[in-house]
């Protein structure tokens, strides 16, 4: 069987070892060398390409169906756990917690709600509603059903490395937020980023009131594609009067959208978190499509104010 290898850059070191071992059972086997953001960015086209029956995709779990042979191997890692005692003096007062994870550590979430139990803590994991698989998971672009969690519970705690997967369930609630690091071995609340990113966004709209031209950005990547958006959001502007523009790419290059004059303003329909990682990286103000909405109401509001 001739089979193409995809992994994300943090496993690309194994891409070798992993490619001689299935060559050793008799399969013909290329490895994509191309960047992956994740399942929602499969190398189908590329299998397709050199003639590949199967796409072995490393490091994630299946983001969402896809036409084609594709399987799945999850990464698994055994962090430690010793940071968890830390953590309980940020959780001081705090009762009910909502505990999450990524697919990396979600064999361990069993233990460490057990752990989090035995020291009095109420402990809910948030349920998939999206393109995440398992209770307790959470991807950078889906969180599940935090925001309905945010009513009943205390505190959020994510077990993991790094703040890039917590950060999307952080601006979809309001109590406090603690990371607990394996890697890092230290607890820490990142609260205070929910209203820099609030200005963040607030400063976006405000600097596109006056563009007259929108570039809208859609993704060709399996999982981030949605053109029914794109279209829906170019009506939107147009009826406001305003011109707007559908731009495809597969992988955003923000140095050919800067060389985009013409736009004054640019509207994500990918990746979510395009929208808010990546905004310094344009000249231009990057809107998410509820950004775009406020600020095509606030144009309107101009306008009946000028009259």
């Amino acid at each position: 069987m001739r089979i193409l290898l995809q992994f994300p850059e943090g496993l690309k070191q194994e891409a070798l070892k992993h490619a001689k071992k299935l060559e050793a059972e008799g399969n013909e086997v290329i490895i994509s060398a191309s960047p992956t953001f994740g399942a929602c960015d499969l190398a189908i086209d590329e299998a397709k390409k050199v003639g590949a029956e199967k796409l072995v995709h490393f490091g994630h779990a299946e983001f969402h169906h896809v036409d084609f042979n594709v399987e799945y191997v999850p990464y698994t890692i055994d962090a430690s756990l010793d940071v968890l005692p830390s953590s309980l003096d940020q959780l001081k007062g705090l009762q009910t917690i909502c505990l999450m994870t990524t697919i990396q550590h979600v064999h361990q979430l069993e233990q460490i709600r057990r752990f989090y139990e035995e020291n009095g803590k109420k402990v809910l994991l948030n349920r998939p509603n999206g393109f995440a698989k398992v209770n307790g998971q959470i991807l950078g672009c889906d969180d599940g059903n935090v925001m309905v969690l945010d009513r009943s519970v205390d505190a959020f705690v994510y077990f993991g490395g790094g703040i890039f997967h917590p950060l999307g369930a952080l601006l979809q609630t309001t109590k406090p937020f603690l990371v607990v690091d394996p890697f890092q071995n230290r607890a820490y609340r990142i609260d205070e980023m929910r209203e820099r990113h609030r200005k963040r966004s607030r400063g976006k709209i405000l600097a596109s009131l006056k563009s007259k031209n929108f570039g809208i950005l859609v993704s060709t990547k399996n999982g981030q594609y949605n053109m029914v958006l794109a279209k829906l959001l170019k009506k939107k502007i147009e009826q406001s009067g305003l011109t707007a523009a559908i731009l495809v790419s597969n992988t955003l290059d923000f140095d050919s959208l800067n060389n985009m004059l013409e736009f004054d303003a640019f509207v994500n329909t990918a990746c979510p978190r395009i929208a808010i990682d990546d905004t310094e990286r344009l000249r231009k103000p990057l809107l998410s499509a509820n950004e775009l909405t406020e600020a095509l109401r606030l144009i309107a509001e101009t306008r009946l104010a000028a009259r």
